[in-house]
C-alpha cells in the first residue's frame, strides 16, 4: 500500500515533482562543478602562475652569505656546477618542479670600451634523468611575458650557430645592432667571441640592457667552464601554513619528528627548497617570496569564491524546495487530513511526503552531478586550457549535500503537515 500511494503521488503531481528534482539538480550541478574545480584548480592556478617566471632560486652558499651580510646581489665570484643541475629532479617532490633555468652572469665589453653584462643560460636544453624521466628545461617557458620584436628566440635544438645571442631592445638601441648584424665581445679573461644577434626582445626592464647567449659562450667568457651563478626553478606549490612558517621562521629543526614528515611531505615551497639543498652541494635554495605568497593568495581568494558560489547555490535550491513542498503540502491537505481520519499517524505520513521528496531528490541529484561535471570541464578548458579531473570524493560530499539541503528545504513543509488537524481540513476550513 506504501509503494503504491508513493507511485500514485508521483504520477499524479509529476509536474511538481519534477520541479523539485529540478531545483536539486541544479543546486546540485553548481555544487558538483564548484567542488571539481576548487579541488583541482590548486595545480591549475599554480600552473597558470608558472608562465611569469621562477619561485625559487638557488645560489651558491657563500654567495647568500655575502647577500645577505652586505644586502648586495651579483657582487660575489662563487659558483655552482653545471653537471649538479639533473639533480634537481630527483628530490622527493621531483614531479613538482616545471622547469628550471641555469644562469651565469659575466661582464664583457664591447668593441668601443662600454662594458656589457652577457648572461648564458639554457634555452630549450633536452635532459635525460636517471630516473627515465625526459625534460627540455631552459628560460625561454620562464620568460614567456617577453616580447621578440625581431627575429626569434634562441633554440638548441635549432641552432646554426654556436655564437647565437639574444639582445635587448635597450642595447640593441645603444650600439645600432638588430637581428643578422654581428656584435664582437670581449671577456675579463681576454677570449673574444663574434656573436650573431637571433632575436631583439623586449622584458620591460633592466635586462633590456643585455646580451643573452648560450651557456657555453658565457662560460668561455667568464673562463668559468661548467660553472654557473645562480638557478631559477619553477615549481607547483602548496600555500604554506601554520606548519611550513614554522620551519621557515625556526628551521626544520625546530619540527617534532610527526612535523618534520608532514612538512617534508608536503609540497610547501621551504620544503622543496629543502630538498634541493640537500641534493645539490653548497647551495642556498630560497622561495620568491612576492611570487609565492601571491601564489597562495590567488589560491585561497579563488577557493574561496568556490566555496561561496556553492553555498549560496544550495541556500537557493533549499529555499526552492521549501516553496515547492509547501506548496504541495498544501494542495494534498485534505488527502493528508483524511489519512490522518482514518488512522494514519504523523510519523507514517511525514515518512509517506519525505520518501516521495528523496525520491525526487536522487534523481535530480544524479542529474545534477553529471551536469556539474560537464560545466566543470567547460570551466576548465575555458579558463585554464585543460580538463577538470573527477574527483571520486566529489560524489559522497554533493550526496550528503543534495540530502542536507532537501532535509532543510522539507523542515516548513513538515511542520505544516504535523500541525494539520483532519476535522479541520476535511471541512474546508
Amino acid at each position: 500500500m506504501f509503494l503504491r500511494m508513493i507511485k500514485g503521488t508521483l504520477f499524479r503531481q509529476w509536474k511538481k515533482m519534477l520541479m523539485i528534482a529540478f531545483t536539486i539538480a541544479l543546486g546540485a550541478s553548481l555544487a558538483s562543478a564548484m567542488l571539481s574545480v576548487m579541488l583541482d584548480v590548486g595545480d591549475k592556478v599554480n600552473q597558470e602562475l608558472k608562465t611569469y617566471g621562477a619561485n625559487i632560486t638557488v645560489v651558491p652558499k657563500e654567495a647568500s652569505v655575502i647577500d645577505d651580510l652586505y644586502e648586495v646581489e651579483g657582487g660575489n665570484t662563487s659558483y655552482l656546477k653545471e653537471a649538479d643541475l639533473g639533480k634537481i629532479k630527483t628530490i622527493f617532490w621531483a614531479f613538482n618542479i616545471v622547469d628550471f633555468a641555469p644562469f651565469l652572469n659575466t661582464q664583457a665589453t664591447l668593441a668601443d670600451g662600454e662594458e656589457v653584462t652577457v648572461v648564458g643560460s639554457w634555452y630549450g636544453h633536452h635532459l635525460e634523468l636517471p630516473t627515465g624521466e625526459q625534460l627540455d628545461a631552459g628560460m625561454t617557458s620562464m620568460r614567456s611575458w617577453w616580447e621578440v620584436t625581431s627575429g626569434d628566440w634562441l633554440d638548441e635544438k635549432k641552432k646554426t650557430n654556436e655564437n647565437e645571442a639574444m639582445i635587448g631592445t635597450s642595447l640593441a638601441q645603444q650600439t645600432g645592432k638588430g637581428v643578422g648584424d654581428t656584435i664582437t665581445v670581449k671577456g675579463k679573461n681576454g677570449s673574444t667571441i663574434d656573436f650573431v644577434i637571433k632575436g631583439v626582445y623586449d622584458a620591460g626592464g633592466d635586462e633590456d640592457g643585455k646580451l643573452f647567449t648560450y651557456l657555453a659562450n658565457a662560460q668561455s667568457l667568464e673562463g668559468a667552464q661548467g660553472s654557473i651563478n645562480s638557478i631559477e626553478v619553477s615549481a607547483l606549490t602548496t600555500p604554506d601554513n601554520d606548519l611550513a612558517e614554522l620551519a621557515t621562521k625556526n628551521g626544520p629543526s625546530s619540527l617534532t619528528v610527526a612535523q618534520y614528515e608532514k612538512w617534508y611531505c608536503t609540497a610547501y615551497a621551504s620544503s622543496i627548497c629543502w630538498q634541493i639543498q640537500e641534493a645539490i652541494p653548497d647551495c642556498v635554495a630560497s622561495p620568491v617570496r612576492q611570487v609565492a605568497d601571491s601564489e597562495g593568495a590567488i589560491l585561497e581568494k579563488t577557493q574561496l569564491l568556490m566555496i561561496l558560489i556553492t553555498i549560496l547555490s544550495l541556500i537557493g535550491a533549499a529555499l526552492g524546495i521549501c516553496n515547492l513542498v509547501t506548496a504541495t503540502v498544501m494542495e494534498r491537505s485534505q488527502e493528508i487530513g483524511l489519512m490522518k481520519a482514518i488512522g494514519a499517524n504523523n510519523s507514517s505520513v511525514s515518512l509517506l511526503v519525505l520518501t516521495e521528496i528523496f525520491i525526487s531528490a536522487i534523481i535530480g541529484g544524479v542529474a545534477g552531478f553529471f551536469a556539474g561535471f560537464g560545466f566543470a570541464q567547460i570551466i576548465g578548458h575555458s579558463v585554464f586550457g585543460s580538463a577538470i579531473e573527477m574527483r571520486p570524493m566529489v560524489i559522497p560530499i554533493v550526496a550528503v549535500l543534495v540530502v542536507i539541503v532537501t532535509m532543510i528545504g522539507c523542515v516548513p513543509a513538515i511542520k505544516m503537515l504535523l500541525g494539520l488537524r483532519p476535522t479541520e481540513v476535511l471541512h474546508g476550513r
